[in-house]
C-alpha cells in the first residue's frame, strides 16, 4: 500500500530499456517509488527463431501492470500521450534514445538521469569502459538533470566509489554504478520533487568525454604493456571483447581472450576462446600447438 499511494502522489515516467534499467527500477521500487508509465524501445526479434522477445524493462513493467509505451519515434502522437498524463518529472536510464526537448520539457521537475561517472569527467557513451581504459580509480555516478545536450546538464547528486578490486571487469563495475545511482536516485528523489534542494551547473571547463567504442578496438598486441592490455581486457569485457591472433599449422586462428591477470610484471592469460570453439584455458590452447602472431 505504501508504494501504491507513494506512486500516486508522485507520479513519473520511466524511460529505460536493459536489464541495468531494472536494477535503478528495483531500488526505486524499494523506497516506495514506482512509475505510472514506462517507456521502453520496441520487443525484437532474438535467438535463432527470431522469436520477438521484450526489453527487460516491458518485462518488469508488465509484471506490475504500469502502462507501458514502446514508440518506433519520439513523434507527436507519442508526445500526445505523454501530455495526457500529469507527470511531475521523467526519469532516464539507458533508454537507448535522445529525448527531443519538446519531450524534456513537459514535466513540471524536469528529466533527471543516471550517469556512470562523476561528471563533468567522462562525458559521452561509454564512461565505465572508459575509466577502466584509463585506469581512473576514483568511479561514482551523478544524478542529473537533462538539459538537450549530451551529459551537460545541471548536478543534482553524486556519489564516489574506490572498487576494492582493480581493474574491475566492466560488467561487474557497471552494475555496482548503476545500482549504487538507483540507491542515491531514490534518497534525492522526495527532496527533488518537493523543491528543497538544487542543481548546479557542471564545471564545464574540465569536462573530459569518452569515445564510442567499436569492434574493433577489442584487438589486443600481446608483445605491449602488459597492464595496458589487462586495463583492455576487463574494460571490453562482454562487448566487443578483446582478440588477438595466434598461427596453428600455418594457418591463422582469430582467438578471444576473456581472461588475465598480472603477475611478475607480465600478463598472465587465464582463459581464451578459439572462433568457432568453446572456452578453455589457456594452457589447453597452447598445447594445440598454437602460437602468438
Amino acid at each position: 500500500m505504501t508504494n501504491q499511494k507513494k506512486s500516486q502522489k508522485n507520479k513519473f515516467a520511466f524511460f529505460g530499456t536493459p536489464g541495468l534499467s531494472v536494477i535503478v527500477l528495483d531500488e526505486l521500487e524499494a523506497a516506495g517509488f514506482i512509475p505510472s508509465v514506462v517507456v521502453t524501445s520496441p520487443d525484437e526479434k532474438k535467438g535463432r527463431g527470431l522469436k520477438l522477445t521484450p526489453p527487460p524493462v516491458k518485462v518488469w513493467a508488465e509484471a506490475r501492470d504500469i502502462t507501458v509505451l514502446q514508440p518506433e519515434h519520439l513523434d507527436d502522437s507519442f508526445i500526445h500521450q505523454l501530455r495526457a498524463n500529469d507527470h511531475e518529472l521523467f526519469i532516464v536510464v539507458a533508454y537507448g534514445k535522445i529525448l527531443p526537448r519538446t519531450v524534456l520539457g513537459i514535466p513540471r521537475r524536469g528529466v533527471l538521469n543516471v550517469h556512470p561517472s562523476l561528471l563533468p569527467r567522462l562525458r559521452g557513451p561509454s564512461p565505465v569502459r572508459s575509466a577502466i581504459l584509463n585506469d581512473e580509480r576514483a568511479v561514482g555516478v551523478t544524478i542529473m538533470l537533462l538539459d538537450g545536450e549530451t551529459d551537460h546538464g545541471p548536478i543534482i547528486a553524486q556519489k564516489k566509489l574506490t572498487p576494492a578490486n582493480w581493474p574491475t571487469r566492466a560488467l561487474e563495475l557497471e552494475e555496482i554504478l548503476i545500482r549504487e545511482g538507483g540507491t542515491l536516485l531514490a534518497q534525492i528523489l522526495p527532496e527533488w520533487i518537493a523543491g528543497t534542494i538544487e542543481a548546479h551547473e557542471q564545471n564545464h571547463d574540465i569536462a573530459t568525454y569518452c569515445e564510442k567504442i567499436e569492434k574493433e578496438d577489442g584487438l589486443l598486441d600481446l608483445s605491449a604493456d602488459p597492464y595496458k592490455n589487462l586495463l583492455k581486457i576487463r574494460a571490453y569485457e562482454g562487448w566487443p571483447g578483446t582478440h588477438a591472433f595466434f598461427e596453428r599449422n600455418d594457418k591463422k586462428i582469430r582467438v578471444g581472450i576473456l581472461d588475465a591477470h598480472i603477475e611478475n610484471e607480465g600478463l598472465v592469460i587465464d582463459k581464451v576462446k578459439p572462433e568457432g570453439k568453446r572456452e578453455m584455458s589457456y594452457e589447453e590452447f597452447l598445447r594445440s600447438g598454437a602460437r602468438p602472431v
